[in-house]
């Protein structure tokens, strides 16, 4: 039994529809959450140079002063 639905027809999202965290354009579907290869690929060029690493203080008792 063949069904009701059209290829084509109208599918929809999972997710909701955010920005692009780059640029603030709104998201491609094939490139989610970015809105294109480029804010895709500067994204990902920012996680390999470390820009994203969390800082780390050097003397443990600086760090954690509620344990004092």
């Amino acid at each position: 039994m063949a069904s009701s639905t059209k290829p084509g027809a109208k599918v929809e999202p999972l997710r909701k529809a955010r920005p692009c965290p780059e640029c603030g354009k709104p998201s491609a579907r094939e490139h989610y959450p970015f809105c294109s290869d480029r804010c895709r690929t500067l994204d990902l060029s920012r996680w390999l140079k470390g820009s994203y690493a969390i800082p780390v203080a050097e003397d443990q008792s600086k760090a954690d002063p509620l344990d004092e």
